[in-house]
C-alpha cells in the first residue's frame, strides 16, 4: 500500500552562473506522481562519491566559498577559475540535480506489476539526482535490498561495488592476470581487495602512508606499496614480479604515478630477459579513472613501446558488458552488501548540512577515511 508523502520536497542543486561561480542551494520541487512501471522512492541515504564532486562543484575553489541564505536553506557560492569556467560552459545557467546513487523506501508506484511489487521495499538506485527527498524512476533501475538490509547499507550499492567488479572483469577481458590499484585504502580500494581475495586475483595495492599499509595488510592484502616511501619503486617492482600484474587502475590521475607504475612493470618484465631497445613485448596498461590530483599527467618514457594510458569509466563498461553480465554483478553486490561490498561512512549530513562550509571543505578533499553520507529526510 502506498504511503502518504508531501506534494513538495527539497532537492540539492548546482548552478554555474555567468558570473563565473558555482551556486549550491536547496530548491523546492514538486514530488512526482509515478506512472507505468515507475516508482517513487523516499531517499534515506545517498553517499558523496568523488564522481559526484565534479558535477556538484565544477572545479570551484571551495576555500573561497561564501554562504548566504538561512540555516535551513543555505546558499553556497564558490568562484571558478578561467579554466574551470570554460570547462563548464555547456552547463551554464542550468540548475542541475546532483547525486549518483542512494537508497530508500518505495512509497508509491505506477500501476505496472513490476512497480507495484516494490511498494514498501527498501531499494538501492543509481538514477542520478539522488540528493533529494523523493526520487521517481523506473522500477528496473531499482535493486531490492535483502530483508533486514537498511538504506545506509545499500546507499553505496552501485558506484564503488560495480566499479571494483568491473575492474576485475576488464582485467579478464583484456587478457591480464593481475591488477594494480592506487589510492587503495579508499572504500573502493578495500572493496577491490576483498573481491580479489575471494576470486584469487593477484592485486598490488598502492597507498600513500604507513598507516594505510597497515590497514590493508590487516585486511589480508599480500602486496601493499607506500608511494611516500624511499623504497617505493623497489617495493613496487618486487610486487609486480611476484604477481605479473600488467594492468593498473589509477585514481590519482595527475603527476608521475602512472608513469612510475609503467616503469616498474617494464623492469619486472625484462628482469633476466635478453636486451631489446624496444623493451618488453608484453603490453602494459594504466587506466586513469579518477582525478585526486588535478594536475597534468606526466609520462616519462622509460618503459619500452608496448604500453598504453587511457581513461576508464564504469558506464561504457556496463554498456559493453550486456544486461546478463550486469545483472549477475548486481546480484553479487546485493548478496554481499554487508560483507564484501560494505561501505563505511565517517559522517552523516542532512541536505542543509551538506552545504555547511566545514563539511563541504572536508568532503571536497576526498580524503581516505572521510566518506560522507547525505540523509535527505533527516
Amino acid at each position: 500500500m502506498a504511503e502518504e508523502h508531501p506534494e513538495r520536497a527539497l532537492e540539492l542543486r548546482s548552478l554555474v552562473t555567468d558570473a563565473g561561480t558555482v551556486e549550491l542551494s536547496l530548491v523546492e520541487v514538486d514530488v512526482p506522481v509515478p506512472s507505468g512501471d515507475d516508482v517513487l522512492v523516499r531517499v534515506e541515504a545517498a553517499p558523496i562519491n568523488p564522481s559526484d564532486l565534479g558535477l556538484l562543484l565544477a572545479g570551484a575553489d571551495v576555500g573561497a566559498s561564501r554562504v548566504s541564505g538561512t540555516a535551513e536553506r543555505p546558499v553556497v557560492t564558490a568562484p571558478l577559475d578561467a579554466g574551470a569556467a570554460r570547462a563548464a560552459t555547456a552547463r551554464l545557467g542550468q540548475s542541475m540535480p546532483v547525486g549518483n546513487e542512494g537508497a530508500g523506501r518505495v512509497v508509491a508506484a505506477g500501476p505496472g506489476d513490476t512497480a507495484q511489487a516494490l511498494v514498501g521495499r527498501t531499494v538501492a538506485v543509481a538514477g542520478g539526482g539522488m540528493y533529494t527527498q523523493y526520487r521517481c524512476l523506473p522500477a528496473a533501475a531499482c535493486l531490492p535490498l535483502p530483508d533486514g538490509t537498511g538504506a545506509v547499507d545499500g546507499a553505496a550499492a552501485f558506484v564503488n561495488p560495480m566499479t571494483a567488479l568491473a575492474m576485475v572483469e576488464t582485467m579478464r577481458a583484456e587478457g591480464h592476470t593481475g591488477l594494480v590499484h592506487t589510492a587503495a585504502a579508499s572504500n573502493l580500494g578495500q572493496m577491490l581487495n576483498r573481491i580479489c581475495l575471494e576470486d584469487g586475483v593477484p592485486l598490488v595495492n598502492i597507498v600513500r602512508s604507513p598507516a594505510q599499509v597497515e590497514l590493508l595488510r590487516a585486511a589480508g592484502a599480500a602486496f601493499v606499496c607506500d608511494s611516500s616511501s624511499e623504497t617505493f619503486m623497489d617495493d613496487l617492482t618486487a610486487a609486480l614480479r611476484a604477481t605479473s600484474a600488467t594492468l593498473a587502475f589509477d585514481a590519482v590521475g595527475g603527476g608521475t604515478l602512472a608513469s612510475r607504475i609503467l616503469t616498474a612493470m617494464e623492469v619486472a618484465l625484462t628482469a633476466g630477459a635478453e636486451f631489446s631497445r624496444y623493451g618488453s613485448t608484453t603490453h602494459k596498461q594504466v587506466y586513469l579513472y579518477g582525478s585526486l590530483d588535478r594536475g597534468p599527467t606526466e609520462l616519462r618514457r622509460s618503459y619500452g613501446m608496448a604500453w598504453g594510458v587511457g581513461g576508464w569509466l564504469l558506464t561504457p563498461f556496463l554498456v559493453a558488458a550486456g544486461s546478463e553480465r550486469v545483472e549477475a554483478m548486481r546480484q553479487r553486490v546485493a548478496a554481499g552488501l554487508t560483507t564484501t561490498f560494505a561501505s563505511h561512512f565517517s559522517d552523516q549530513v542532512t541536505l542543509a548540512g551538506a552545504l555547511d562550509l566545514d563539511s563541504l571543505t572536508t568532503y571536497s578533499r576526498m580524503g581516505t577515511g572521510r566518506k560522507f553520507l547525505v540523509t535527505p529526510n533527516g
